[in-house]
């Protein structure tokens, strides 16, 4: 029966999606500086987000005991204290007008909760929301925020399949306890593969290390970024956390199959350590990095980066591809069945 066995396998592959490769695009030439900073309490600048059109930058540990904010040429135009003691904030969202710190980092995993903490931009009020893994500690760089306020953690793995989590109970931030802590869930797994992209920290492979996130201002887009690639997912119906779970997974499989749900993956600049990236209120995509011993880079963006990924044409080749997949694994299976049946009606008649 070893045809039959074959054919069982032939069936199942066909039946069980795959995921896409994932192409990088080289645009390196079309980013542009946006404004350089100078302030030296900007040399570790992890996490970027934009308020009502101003930008709000913060460093991590060690100097993520304020939070920035920027004017149009990058000078500090006024620093904010963290209410709470932070622990290493990693990251910066925004959300309902309000910063989220995303105090995640956690270099030797031994940390028993992460948090985020709220903050007021303007008089810098706020408070803590311990949030607690279900798997064990994790070291996090990134994280994102729903259009309906629900925040979405991306760790950094060495293995490079980052964990994507969200609160058990799908609370919005303004939902989270405090101090907390909330538990989380695990969604689901964002794989990277490795590219030829230059920069980031030598002797590391920084392309399949998470280190920032964030979310379109219309939510239509969500932005993962590496040392040295963005990935640009294509976000329905808000659903951040099911958009990476799904399209990164194509970002990091070694097929043939291509699939434009998947993540457009665009190269960066080379930057020497590059860890933030925001979006502003039109749509453009801003990367930055910190100085790691030297001077500290400008802060880049890229035009229209939202244009380079279609929600809905995503969606509709995705299901157009997968209907199309699970009907030709149904007739592999079918065929299996078949081809079984003759096979035990001839082997019946033989005993007889």
């Amino acid at each position: 029966m070893r045809w039959f066995a074959v054919s069982a396998v032939v069936g199942v592959s066909i039946l069980v999606p795959h995921a896409a490769n994932a192409q990088v695009e080289t645009r390196q030439e079309q980013f542009e500086t946006y404004c350089t900073p100078t302030d030296p309490g900007l040399e570790e600048l992890s996490g970027l987000t934009m308020v009502g059109g101003v930008l709000y930058g913060i460093g991590d540990s060690g100097t993520d005991h304020r939070v920035a904010a920027l004017d149009s040429s990058c000078a500090v135009s006024r620093w904010l204290d963290v209410p709470v003691d932070p622990y290493d904030v990693e990251d910066l969202g925004s959300h309902g007008g309000r910063l989220w710190l995303s105090d995640t980092g956690d270099n030797l995993r031994r940390r028993d909760t992460v948090a985020l903490t709220r903050m007021d931009p303007q008089s810098g009020e706020g408070e803590l929301h311990r949030l607690v893994y279900p798997d064990g500690p994790h070291d996090a760089e990134t994280i994102l925020i729903e259009p309906g306020g629900r925040p979405v953690i991306v760790s950094k793995e060495p293995t490079g399949i980052s964990g994507v989590y969200v609160p058990a109970g799908d609370e919005t931030v303004d939902q989270l306890a405090s101090p907390g802590p909330t538990p989380l869930r695990h969604v689901g797994d964002l794989s990277f593969e490795r590219t030829d992209t230059v920069g980031g920290p030598p002797f590391i492979t920084g392309s399949i290390l998470a280190t920032g996130g964030a979310v379109s201002a219309d939510g239509s887009v969500a932005a993962v970024r590496t040392y040295n690639d963005v990935y640009l997912f294509p976000v329905r119906d808000g659903d951040v956390a099911g958009a990476l779970a799904a399209g990164a997974l194509a970002a990091g499989a070694s097929t043939a199959e291509s699939s434009t749900g998947d993540a457009v993956v665009v190269a960066l600049p080379a930057q020497p350590q590059g860890e933030a990236v925001a979006f502003d209120d039109a749509g453009n995509l801003l990367v930055a990095s910190e100085a790691a011993g030297g001077a500290v880079p400008p802060i880049l963006w890229l035009r229209g980066a939202t244009d380079l990924v279609s929600a809905d044409d995503a969606a509709a080749t995705a299901e157009t591809e997968s209907d199309s997949r699970w009907a030709l694994g149904a007739m592999a299976a079918a065929g299996v069945l078949v081809l079984f049946s003759i096979a035990y009606g001839v082997r019946t008649a033989r005993r007889r």
